[in-house]
């Protein structure tokens, strides 16, 4: 198995199970974190009730894809980037999928700390 692959599952399964760890303050709602390393998919979904009604949100979606991980959705407050950038992952490797391409080269990010 390509070493940075496999080093890239690790980070994103490690960052999905921390923010798996933060669960909603109110409804009975289930954090679930969903790993497919055969597509290498990897989400955050919260799924339950709340006072409100039913309860079923991605948080994060993120896959590897041609060497670099993307990240579809990201319902964090920080952003997922940032976690990703603070476990060595290069600012190259992240592509921001959520954005229109054209957007993506304008759109910079830098940690903040």
């Amino acid at each position: 198995m390509d070493n940075k692959l496999a080093k890239y599952r690790s980070i994103i399964k490690r960052i999905v199970l921390q923010h798996a760890e933060y669960t909603p303050s109110h409804g009975d709602i289930e954090v679930r974190p969903i790993f497919d390393e055969v597509r290498d998919s990897y989400l955050l979904v919260d799924a339950g009730w709340d006072k409100t009604g039913r309860v079923y949100a991605a948080l994060l979606d993120l896959h590897v894809k041609d060497g670099k991980i993307w990240i579809e959705t990201d319902g964090t407050e920080r952003g997922v980037a940032y976690d990703l950038l603070d476990a060595g992952v290069p600012k190259g490797d992240i592509v921001l999928g959520f954005l229109h391409p054209k957007r993506r080269k304008i759109v910079e990010f830098e940690p903040v700390y």
